[in-house]
């Protein structure tokens, strides 16, 4: 499952080129705006077929060109090399396995399993609602590609029913409250479980690195009922609330996650450091759960997660790390990287999007 190389053609300021990228550990060495997030973000592409800085990829392209594309050959479990090609054209996406094209991006999910961690991670410590949703969310795609489908049923669902509450149509609440309720409780119970195997593992990783103990992760799902039958007679009971608000007060998207400290909530007192380490806990256990459901190993594309983190913590969190299947990590120039350095990391130099390789 190792990625082998990546080429690319437009790619925002990447030389247009194929790197080796053969090692189980990949450094990316260079100062600000050089171009080592780019290279990430086109991994990320290559593993979901979006990208984790824009929800357009056609702005991804190089200035003034209209087009781009990434392949990416990487290794399966058979030990054969396969090919991934991302291709935007004409504002069209096309997305390729071995040069047959893949007409649902929840394929890639499972081909290319990468975990990111990246500075915007934080939001899911102390961010809105729905960017805590949307991790949690991801945590159980990520092991079940179907709950993609499920999210997006559901997703088209809560919007009709808005459109019903906001032009007071009743009658018409009945049929689509059947298909929203059952929707409803797929994720909410697919949110309970695995928040569950988060509990297990956030207050002891945390604590390990941080010295701050009781840290709990907590979810607070909008609906409480167990059944079906049941969460419609709650929307029965607040519909006319609804119809009146014009909005539906129940379901999966009011959802909340929290983290408290002796019954309090904590991402409020903590201090920036406490809840960057959220976030990066948060990464680990994610890969961590991966691997229990698959059997299989992620791979890490880190984007400056060190850098907040004093250099114990760094150190205790690169030996708490979850097995990986492969490493790429960025580093500025003044940065220690030689201490993460193994027998067959790979380092590269990254200037104005080309990339030159570290000799010894």
């Amino acid at each position: 499952m190792p990625f082998l190389s990546a080429s690319f053609y437009n790619f925002r300021n990447l030389e247009n080129a194929t790197v080796d990228i053969s090692s189980p550990e990949v450094f990316l060495v260079g100062k600000n705006g050089q171009g080592k997030t780019n290279f990430l973000e086109a991994l990320y592409v290559s593993s979901y077929g979006t990208s984790f800085r824009t929800r357009s990829l056609a702005q991804i392209c190089t200035k003034d060109e209209k087009e781009f594309s990434i392949r990416a050959l990487y290794k399966e479990s058979d030990n054969i090399s396969h090919t991934i090609s991302i291709i935007i054209q004409d504002k069209k996406k096309d997305i390729q396995k071995n040069f047959k094209k893949i007409k649902n991006s929840k394929e890639l999910i499972s081909t290319i399993p990468c975990i990111l961690f990246h500075g915007d991670d934080i939001e899911f410590a102390v961010g809105t609602p729905s960017r805590k949703r949307f991790f949690i969310d991801q945590s159980v795609s990520l092991c079940n590609s179907d709950f993609i489908e499920v999210l997006v049923k559901y997703s088209k669902a809560l919007k009709s029913r808005n459109v019903i509450l906001e032009q007071k149509k009743a009658s018409l609440l009945d049929s689509i409250d059947e298909i929203f309720a059952s929707l409803a409780l797929l994720i909410t119970n697919e949110r309970k479980n695995i928040v569950e195997e988060y509990a297990k593992h956030f207050s002891l990783i945390y604590e390990e690195i941080s010295g701050v103990s009781g840290v709990e992760m907590v979810y607070r799902p909008s609906v409480k009922v167990e059944s079906e039958e049941d969460l419609l007679i709650l929307l029965a009971e607040k519909r006319q609330n609804d119809l009146i608000d014009r909005t539906s007060s129940t379901g999966p998207h009011r959802d909340r996650i929290h983290f408290i400290k002796d019954k309090k909530p904590f991402t409020e007192r903590a201090s920036n450091g406490q809840r960057r380490l959220i976030s990066l806990v948060l990464r680990m256990i994610q890969a961590k759960i991966y691997s229990e459901k698959t059997g299989r190993k992620p791979i890490f594309l880190m984007d400056d997660i060190l850098l907040e983190l004093d250099p114990e913590k760094r150190q205790k969190f690169m030996e708490l790390l979850p097995p990986y299947e492969q490493l790429f990590c960025t580093f500025l120039p003044g940065e220690p990287y030689k201490n993460y350095q193994k027998e067959n990391t790979k380092i590269f130099f990254v200037e104005d999007g080309k990339f030159s390789v570290e000799r010894g």
